[in-house]
């Protein structure tokens, strides 16, 4: 009997250690991808297409269920760097993440696309609408590539939506 008990402890400590510390690194994951999510509604990250990309596939719902990034959509403007070449592309979008994304996939500026398949190298900015001092999507828009000269140099066509 007790070679048996020492038998199950032996097998069952490991297993439930194992769970305790994957549930862990679970959570700890979630947290840094949701102070991520803050801090680039916030402006207070930069971040490269790599990151974005890598935060964008974490899914912590299971099979089936939407990706966590995808919860945290918001109302915004994103600034697009080309570090390359120094050029900015600025844009808004009720659901910021979704609508970069577009961008460097091959749905969203064409030229911003072909220069990201180029190879060359881009650090993504959020700006959530709520908090920033702005009423409307297209004033903060329009300031932002006021600020960053994104018509005259740069990718932007117009100085914004009316």
């Amino acid at each position: 009997m007790s070679s048996v008990i020492d038998l199950l402890i032996f097998i069952f400590v490991p297993l439930m250690a194992y769970a305790v510390g994957s549930y862990w690194t679970k959570v700890q994951e979630q947290k840094r991808i949701r102070e991520q999510m803050t801090n680039l509604a916030n402006n207070t990250l930069e971040m490269s297409t790599a990151d974005f990309f890598k935060m964008r596939r974490k899914s912590f719902g299971g099979r089936g269920n939407p990706q966590y990034a995808n919860q945290f959509n918001f109302s915004g403007v994103y600034i697009l760097h080309n570090k390359t070449k120094d050029l900015y592309y600025v844009g808004q979008a009720r659901q910021v993440l979704t609508r970069v994304n577009n961008h460097f996939t091959g749905k969203g500026n064409g030229d911003v696309y072909a220069d990201y398949k180029h190879g060359d190298e881009w650090t993504i900015r959020l700006i959530a609408l709520e908090n920033s001092g702005f009423k409307t999507l297209n004033e903060l828009e329009r300031h932002i590539i006021n600020t960053s000269d994104s018509v005259r140099n740069g990718y932007n066509k117009t100085r914004g939506n009316s």
